[in-house]
């Protein structure tokens, strides 16, 4: 779970203003999914474990705000 929170603060962070909200539920298992308007962005076990900080920031803006620049995670 503070994976998860970190993850969640690093979203809330990065987009602030553009996104309405990050929602935690907590299971069982080992389970780390992040579904953004219910499309499955990241799968732990489909994505080969969990994602970075970058790697995310970079898949969530590719979906939502692809113009958007991110600044240094954009670069090599």
């Amino acid at each position: 779970m503070l994976r998860a929170t970190w993850m969640a603060q690093e979203l809330l962070h990065t987009f602030a203003g553009d996104l309405r909200g990050v929602t935690l539920e907590p299971v069982t298992g080992g389970a780390f999914e992040i579904l953004v308007n219910d499309e499955l962005l990241w799968e732990r076990k489909r994505d080969g474990g969990f994602p970075s900080a970058k790697e995310l920031k970079r898949r969530l803006r590719d979906l939502l705000f692809p113009d958007r620049e991110l600044g240094h995670l954009d670069r090599p």
